[in-house]
Parts: structure tokens; sequence; C-alpha cells
């Protein structure tokens, strides 16, 4: 299981939440369009918490390989 890759996999979904999200928004004035505001925007919100957890993830892997090379070096 490659941690690494499994971040960057919750990066693109939390990516594509907020992109969604921010679409629905950008439709809110459309005729016809009916859009929750508040529920909109905790979804970018979460979307924005999941794309931070993921990066952290990311960057926590890449240190401890760094220091098992260290170890072993």
């Amino acid at each position: 299981m490659d941690p690494i890759a499994t971040a960057q996999y919750g990066m693109m979904a939390a990516a594509r939440r907020f992109d969604a999200s921010a679409s629905r928004v950008a439709r809110m004035g459309v005729e016809g369009e009916q859009v929750d505001l508040p529920v909109e925007i905790v979804e970018q919100i979460t979307a924005k918490t999941a794309f931070s957890a993921n990066a952290s993830v990311i960057r926590t892997a890449q240190d401890m390989q760094g220091d098992l090379l260290d170890i072993l070096a």
C-alpha cells in the first residue's frame, strides 16, 4: 500500500468536489437552478480540509522515507 499514491488520489477527489461545488455556486443566478449556498460553502470548506490533510500525508510519508534512507545509509 503506497500512502503517497493514496493521498494523491484523495487530493484529486477533494479537488473534484471543490470544483463541482464552485460550478454549482457559479450557476446560482441562472433561472431554474436551485443552489443552497450554505451547503455549498460547507462542501468547499470540507474539500479544502480534505485536500490539506492529504497533502500532510504526502509530506509525512516523504519525511519518513527520507529518515529511513538516512538510517540505512
